[in-house]
């Protein structure tokens, strides 16, 4: 009896290995991804150096990374020898509102890497950012959209252009559609401090309403009140704003204008890393060029402009405050160090196309003007009243682009809409600054490395905004990607040609959707909403 029970135990482990194998068998065997990427030089976003191997993708998501075992099933095999596999590249600064609809496939965007974009800066956004997010969702873009709420729509939603300062109810009217906004998803508030209305706007303003964001674990992004002769103040108006409202702090675009200023952005710097060291959360981030590009209404001062397009006429009808303003043109180029308005030319100007890509000095040697620096800011105030003309401006030292490059809390931006082809004479920023900071300043110039530039463009916007789940190279979070050969990703657009994709980029993922295949975009539109934490 002894026996028997010991041959039936025996019998009992020599079958339990069958009873699971199946089991262990399935357990072994991997879900089959939609998507792998084989082979291919990992840069996981941290910044730390590359490690070779496979991402796996599917419903959307990363489910592995690293070296895969080689009968590791999958729909589609993506070969990556030889190239660079990175998390996709966030766009901290974009101004995507109405290209959207006009241009929802954002190949510009996508050709430069990008698969999600931050819109609503420089103040201004959509006022009803629910609606606007339903419209996002009916669009279907290819790239993943997130928006700030603008301090100046708000404002104008209030008291239109009025220069003067909000009473009570109406600062109280302000607060409420920020917290609306925040509720609604946005991602923290914006100010353009150089717009109408932003440049009435005063500091403890903006703190009220930065104020309101930040409970919503927002962030305060702002194009400041200066970039030239009195960016120091307007940084430490910044700062202020971040402080006494208690919530992180984005300078927008930093850079030094204007030839009297050049060599001095290790000062700007400083005061940055000194709010940082003293615990102020600050970041930046910055387009790889020296031109810049806005309204062509900014160079006017302030008060001329206040209360809308009619006023403005009205006043500029007065011969004497022409006169003065044109006198304010003049001083302001004497300042730069300058003799003529060459430095401006026009980017985009429906009323002539022919101005789109010259100067302000062309064009007034076109209108057969005397070719003085008075006629030529006659012919400004007579373009800005005929049309408020999109504009480049040539103003700023490589020497200092480079050095703010070089600062580690610094994210690539390219303060740009989604490019419709061929339509006027665009700064090139909005087709290449990605593939420019990866082919020009790190391959060619090595201002940093690799591994540093896509840091830059991946995990540090994804924790700056707030994106848990994006920016990185890990098991579980969404499947942006890109693939590149850093050996001839390039950037094509040229200030005269600005027409033109960059090049190197040979595959794109947006939520686990092949968008870009083999350098082509394959007409995918798997872009989403992605809403700040506030989201109810």
């Amino acid at each position: 009896m002894v026996f028997y029970r010991y041959l039936s135990s025996m019998r009992f482990c020599l079958l339990l290995p069958l009873l699971l194998l199946p089991g262990l068998l399935t357990a072994q065997i991997p879900q089959r991804a939609d998507i792998l990427i084989r082979n291919g030089r990992l840069y996981d976003g941290t910044g730390n150096t590359w490690t070779l191997g496979d991402v796996a993708v599917r419903n959307g998501r990363i489910v592995a990374v690293g070296r895969l075992p080689a009968n590791y099933p999958a729909d589609t095999v993506l070969d990556a020898h030889g190239l660079a596999v990175a998390p996709g590249f966030l766009d901290v600064h974009t101004h995507i509102e109405d290209d959207e609809v006009r241009q929802p496939t954002a190949d510009n965007f996508l050709y430069d890497g990008v698969t999600t974009v931050i819109t609503g800066n420089c103040g201004s956004s959509r006022p009803d950012l629910r609606r606007y997010f339903r419209q996002l969702d009916s669009l279907h873009l290819s790239v993943n959209v997130a928006s700030l709420v603008g301090q100046g729509t708000v404002r104008k939603a209030v008291m239109d252009r009025a220069q003067r300062q909000p009473a009570e109810a109406e600062l109280t009217r302000m607060e409420a559609l920020v917290d609306s906004a925040m509720r609604a998803g946005a991602v923290g508030l914006s100010s353009g401090l150089i717009y109408i209305p932003g440049t009435y706007t005063r500091t403890p303003e903006l703190v009220r309403l930065a104020r309101v964001a930040g409970r919503y674990h927002g962030l305060y992004a702002t194009h400041m009140r200066n970039e030239s002769d009195s960016v120091r103040q307007a940084i430490q108006e910044a700062l202020q704003v971040g402080r006494e409202a208690g919530v992180p702090v984005q300078i927008s675009h930093l850079k030094l204008g204007g030839q009297q200023n050049w060599g001095h952005t290790d000062e700007l710097l400083n005061l940055i890393e000194a709010a940082r060291q003293s615990g102020q959360q600050v970041t930046i981030d910055q387009y790889p060029y020296t031109a810049s590009s806005t309204s062509l209404s900014t160079l006017l001062p302030d008060a001329v402009q206040a209360d809308g397009r009619d006023s403005l006429r009205a006043r500029l009808a007065r011969p004497a405050v022409r006169r003065a303003v044109e006198q304010f043109l003049v001083q302001r180029l004497k300042r730069k160090g300058l003799r003529h308005f060459s430095y401006a030319v026009v980017a985009r100007f429906p009323p002539e196309p022919g101005y789109q890509g010259r100067s302000i000095e062309e064009i007034n040697r076109l209108r057969r003007r005397p070719h003085t620096a008075r006629a030529e800011a006659a012919t400004v105030l007579d373009v800005v009243l005929q049309y408020d003309a999109g504009m480049v401006f040539h103003g700023m030292s490589e020497t200092d682009v480079q050095n703010i490059m070089r600062y580690p809390q610094n994210m690539v931006a390219s303060d740009a809409s989604i490019r419709v082809w061929q339509e006027g004479t665009p700064h090139p920023r909005g087709y290449g600054s990605n593939a420019r900071v990866l082919g020009h300043y790190v391959r060619e110039l090595r201002v940093i490395t690799l591994e540093e530039a896509i840091r830059r463009m991946t995990s540090l916007p994804a924790q700056t905004f707030g994106f848990s789940d994006r920016g990185l190279l890990r098991p579980g979070f969404a499947a942006d990607i890109v693939v590149f050969d850093p050996a001839t990703v390039a950037d094509k657009s040229t200030f005269a040609q600005p027409h033109q994709y960059s090049v190197g980029m040979q595959y794109v993922l947006v939520n686990g959707r092949l968008t870009v295949r083999e350098g082509k975009h394959t007409g995918q539109r798997a872009g989403q909403v992605l809403y700040g934490p506030g989201k109810q």
